[in-house]
């Protein structure tokens, strides 16, 4: 079986579509993947590296305001149309799996041309443009989020990691603070703001020290590679606060906390509830508040807290966060919530489906284009979901 993933330019496109063809190859090891994508993208560093085949296309984003580039877009979709059209011709592809991005609309133009039966993944609550005109072209969508309203939409979780999906916290509790040079004895925040660190995050975490101290709290930070050169050790009077640029280990930076302060991108909510561990949710306050439905669902389960970007200052950890790290009974009770909003097997699920429908077990009607919606169809708005 050969299948083409379409899911480039962000974390939250590239993630699903690596786990999905994770999933795949240990569905059927002898399955062809081949991945899309753009020279912009993170793509270019974590599809090789995942060992993965990518498979170049222009990039053909559709700017938001009448300027002299809109005149450029049918030319630069055209090429992108035919670049996609040559990968998929030379992967002898079987299915295209798209997960939006700039990637993905020239991948499902360039399927349906050839008649390739054509699969949606959406991870957000809003659907992006790309996916929207995607779930035009196909009945066989499906969904990350369990109130997102797109067509044909099925919801199946956002496909993760093996190494998140398999994760048993408890068991790993121990070792996991041991690797941070973390006590095993104090509650434990772990704080991180997607790939690139969260500023208000960062700044309102360490302003609070003291307090996490005199608590005794212990605190695991990732600020962000850009906020940091080297791993600090603030560390005083026993109680650890180690601050990092970035974390390679995910797993193990969740298998050590009790709570997670954190923005609630579609990712870093998927993993959380996937592993059971309670957030304390801060999101980024763009677009039409994507994160924020992200983390409702978790939130009004138990699963987590929520504070808008704005309200979050000292006063709001030494009040409302601090109190919830030092219930036991509180953090117990989130974590199971938590964990039954998760989706371990999401990426086994949709590859089963990738496959009957390669096979032709899910039989693919012919859809005509219907732009009854109104919507733009040539661009996705490229925004990164953790």
């Amino acid at each position: 079986m050969r299948v083409a993933l379409a899911g480039g330019g962000t974390a939250g496109h590239i993630e699903p579509a690596l786990s999905l063809a994770d999933a795949l190859r240990r569905v059927d090891p002898s399955t062809e993947i081949l991945c899309l994508g753009t020279e912009r993208g993170l793509e270019t560093r974590l599809v090789p590296m995942r060992g993965y085949e990518l498979g170049l296309i222009p990039a053909v984003p559709l700017p938001r305001k009448l300027t002299p580039q809109l005149l450029t877009v049918p030319g630069k979709l055209a090429g992108a149309l035919s670049a996609a059209g040559e990968h998929l011709d030379r992967l002898q592809a079987d299915v295209l799996v798209g997960f939006g991005g700039y990637v993905a609309t020239p991948g499902y133009l360039a399927a349906r041309r050839r008649r390739l039966p054509i699969v949606v993944h959406e991870a957000n609550p809003l659907p992006g443009l790309a996916n929207r005109l995607g779930a035009r072209l196909t009945p066989h969508v499906y969904t990350g989020h369990p109130h997102t309203q797109i067509r044909n939409g099925r919801y199946v979780g956002i496909p993760l990691r093996e190494q998140i999906t398999t994760l048993n916290r408890l068991a790993m509790g121990d070792k996991a603070r041991a690797y941070f040079g973390l006590r095993h004895d104090l509650p434990t925040l772990l704080i991180f703001g997607g790939s690139q660190g969260a500023q208000r995050i960062n700044e309102t975490a360490f302003a609070a020290i003291p307090h996490f101290r005199a608590a005794g709290v212990q605190v695991l930070h990732v600020v962000g590679p850009k906020n940091a050169a080297e791993p600090q050790d603030l560390t005083q009077d026993g109680v650890p606060y180690v601050a990092v640029p970035y974390v390679d280990r995910m797993d193990m930076a969740y298998a050590a906390a009790d709570v997670a302060m954190c923005r609630s991108g579609a990712m870093t909510c998927a993993e959380l509830t996937a592993v059971g561990l309670p957030g304390a949710f801060v999101p980024l306050a763009i677009g039409n508040g994507e994160q924020a439905l992200n983390a409702e669902p978790i939130v009004q389960a138990g699963g987590g807290v929520m504070v808008d970007n704005a309200d979050v200052s000292v006063e709001w950890i030494t009040g409302q966060l601090i109190p919830l790290l030092t219930d036991t009974d509180r953090v117990v009770s989130m974590s199971e919530a938590a964990a039954r909003m998760g989706r371990r097997d999401a990426d086994t699920e949709l590859a089963r489906e990738v496959m009957a429908i390669a096979r032709g077990d899910r039989p693919t009607p012919d859809l005509p284009l219907d732009d009854a919606d109104g919507d733009e169809v040539y661009h996705d708005d490229g925004k990164d979901t953790r």
